[in-house]
């Protein structure tokens, strides 16, 4: 998954609120717009280096938006929410699936995938992961019903024989499991347990980062 855009880089100052942030540019600062609406309260410090991708459309309000940030002792995160999905969708087409359908409606969802191998089917839900503490990876890092509702999803697929996967992308070097977060979200804790009891397969996806972009390494 690369950035087709310029890449620069600059320092975090703050964030407004979910969808924008003042950061330092050279030496002057800007309003850009965040590619993540979690809260990133680990991340998003004072000070700490960024990295923004040129905006494409030269009318927008923002000139640029905010898509990884440099981690302490960790190295860059990918932060951009949409990021995950392309970066596995790269991935499902280099393996041996005889079909791969993105925004796949099931349910009352719109599950991330759908994917045949010959006679079998899967269902593919993705999260991207963004919170490492003590070097493992923890979701979500801040409430999601939607989590917990597509991992309800999974389960009555694998009820049904369907393969049923949420995959953790994990978008940061050096972290290869991802958790749930009880503190952060305990209904979304107790729906991954419930799905792994049920059979749902769990993937962790690792990733190879630099400022361009990421690839899972998987």
């Amino acid at each position: 998954m690369k950035y087709t855009n310029e890449i620069i880089e600059g320092r975090f100052i703050s964030r407004p609120n979910r969808f924008i942030a003042k950061v330092e540019i050279g030496g002057s600062e800007e309003t850009v717009h965040v590619k993540n609406t979690g809260r990133c309260r680990e991340l998003l410090l004072p000070g700490v280096k960024i990295y923004l991708e040129k905006a494409g459309n030269l009318e927008r309000k923002t000139k640029y938006d905010l898509i990884a940030v440099e981690k302490e002792g960790l190295g860059i995160v990918n932060i951009d929410s949409q990021a995950p999905n392309k970066a596995v969708h790269e991935w499902l087409l280099k393996k041996d699936y005889t079909l791969v359908k993105p925004e796949y409606k099931y349910g009352n969802s719109r599950i991330d995938f759908y994917m045949e191998r010959g006679d079998e089917k899967y269902l593919l839900e993705v999260k991207g992961c963004t919170l490492e503490i003590d070097g493992k990876g923890y979701f979500p890092d801040a409430p999601t019903t939607r989590g917990a509702k597509h991992l309800h999803e999974l389960i009555r697929a694998s009820e049904e024989g369907i393969h049923a996967v949420a995959a953790f992308v994990i978008p940061m070097e050096g972290v290869t499991e991802v958790v749930p977060y009880r503190e952060n979200d305990p209904e979304f804790a107790d729906a991954y347990e419930l799905a792994v009891k049920s059979g749902v397969e769990i993937w962790n996806l690792p990733c190879r980062v630099d400022r361009d972009g990421f690839e899972i390494i998987v």
